[in-house]
């Protein structure tokens, strides 16, 4: 290759790398990218954010299982907002509203797939479960499905060779 040859193709690479920095609209503003204040707060929040719930767990402040579920689904629920908006940047105003358009979907979508798993893990439970069936909707059992009969059990036989029985035969 010639000397002329490389140093127009450097040139071209040159210019085409600046190119890429003139701010023709990548959609990145300076709002996009996080301060370092922001991500400070970001991590204060995430560490205070889980250091309740695990703080409610393990000292068994709430003793009711269900009501911890609950507190505990509203830190996650808090934290994940947390997360979003201090490291992953997301507002109506970032992409054009496009991420905030797609997160919106994303929940619906896992909110109406979640929601139908419930509703139909409940009617196979409702449904396929006999021993929950109420006992006045049941047909009229026969006797001995309530009452079996003692088991049998075999006569000994006169001729046996049990350990007491060979000492009287000796």
């Amino acid at each position: 290759m010639s000397a002329a040859h490389t140093e127009a193709s450097q040139q071209g690479t040159h210019s085409d790398s600046n190119a890429h920095h003139d701010g023709h609209g990548h959609g990145h503003t300076q709002a996009d990218h996080g301060t370092v204040k922001s991500y400070v707060t970001g991590f204060i929040l995430a560490v205070i954010l889980t250091a309740i719930p695990f703080w409610l767990v393990m000292g068994k402040v709430i003793d009711k299982s269900s009501t911890l579920g609950l507190v505990l689904l509203g830190f996650a629920a808090v934290q994940i907002v947390v997360h979003m908006i201090y490291f992953l940047h997301m507002n109506s105003k970032s992409e054009g509203g496009w991420s905030m358009l797609a997160l919106v979907f994303t929940v619906m979508l896992v909110v109406i797939m979640m929601s139908g798993s419930i509703w139909v893990m409940y009617h196979l439970n409702h449904n396929m479960m006999p021993g929950m069936i109420n006992e006045s909707t049941m047909e009229a059992k026969p006797e001995s499905i309530d009452n079996p009969a003692s088991p049998v059990t075999p006569a000994a036989a006169p001729n046996s060779t049990t350990p007491a029985n060979t000492m009287q035969n000796m």
